[in-house]
């Protein structure tokens, strides 16, 4: 298939390395939808693709991602307007430095880091197989290494450690990934996850002025979004990854991820407890 002919999915692209990633996906052609909260962000995000890379093909899907309700109604918008749908790149992600908990009653990181993405690679299945050869790309982290797993508190609600609950969230974003890759056996579909570097963005805004200032003052420290993006990228176009599945990522390489995410049970549990908290089921 030519690139012409891609359709592209990415979720959290009005800014930082999902923003970096739509204009360098969109560059190479195809159709593009961005799945965003606000609608002028995400106009912002079509308006400056279309600047940068002349693609026009770019619609907006909006939707919050830390409800539930929402999920499946940018799923079911999803698979109306696209038949076929050759890469889902779940890129969203939040960081709060407080518990707080989502509409539905479930931690706020949880809910929009993992079972999101859960819920929406699972309620596009059936577009996702349709393309002759798509790909499943889910943007993690490093940080899963100090995440821990307590399946008796999956919400966080008795010690919540703003670090570590992000960090068990990107540890089930790998879980994931490696469990859908095992699942997608034998199809036409590949599952692969990415570690992005640390990278100047705005996650971890939302938590206030002095966490603004913070992020601010170490930005210069950090990589550039489009440095974050390049992997996701690669990952989502490049033929050289067409054939790799359930793999780990960190500048274009596949790595080896923490002990833990390799544990085939600690996975299948994690698969259960997403269907029974999502009611999305495989």
């Amino acid at each position: 298939m030519s690139a012409d002919e891609r359709v592209v999915v990415i979720t959290g692209a009005t800014s930082g390395i999902g923003r970096a990633a739509a204009v360098e996906i969109a560059r190479g052609g195809g159709t593009m939808a961005i799945v965003a909260r606000d609608r002028g962000r995400a106009q912002a995000t079509v308006d400056e693709i279309a600047a940068t890379t002349g693609n026009r093909n770019v619609e907006i899907v909006l939707g919050d991602l830390g409800v539930q309700a929402d999920v499946r109604r940018v799923a079911a918008d999803l698979a109306a307007r696209f038949p076929r749908i050759d890469v889902l790149l779940n890129n969203a992600g939040v960081v709060n430095l407080k518990y707080a908990t989502t509409p539905d009653g479930i931690e706020s990181t949880f809910a929009v880091n993992h079972l999101a993405y859960f819920m929406l690679t699972l309620l596009l299945r059936e577009p996702l197989e349709a393309a002759p050869a798509a790909r499943v790309v889910n943007v993690a982290s490093d940080a899963h290494k100090f995440g821990r797993l307590d399946f008796q508190d999956l919400d966080n609600a008795r010690r919540y450690r703003a670090m570590r609950v992000y960090g068990q969230s990107k540890l089930c974003n790998i879980l994931f990934t490696y469990e859908l890759a095992r699942r997608l056996g034998g199809s036409t579909i590949t599952a692969n996850c990415l570690h992005p570097g640390a990278v100047a963005t705005r996650l971890g805004q939302n938590n206030g002025r002095i966490a603004t200032a913070l992020t601010k003052l170490l930005a210069p420290f950090f990589r550039t979004p489009e440095g974050g993006a390049d992997t996701a990228v690669y990952l989502a176009t490049s033929p050289d990854v067409g054939g790799t599945t359930g793999a780990y990522f960190a500048n274009r390489k596949a790595i080896r991820s923490s002990r833990v995410s390799y544990d085939d049970a600690t996975r299948q549990r994690l698969w259960d407890a997403s269907e029974e908290l999502t009611g999305v089921r495989w």
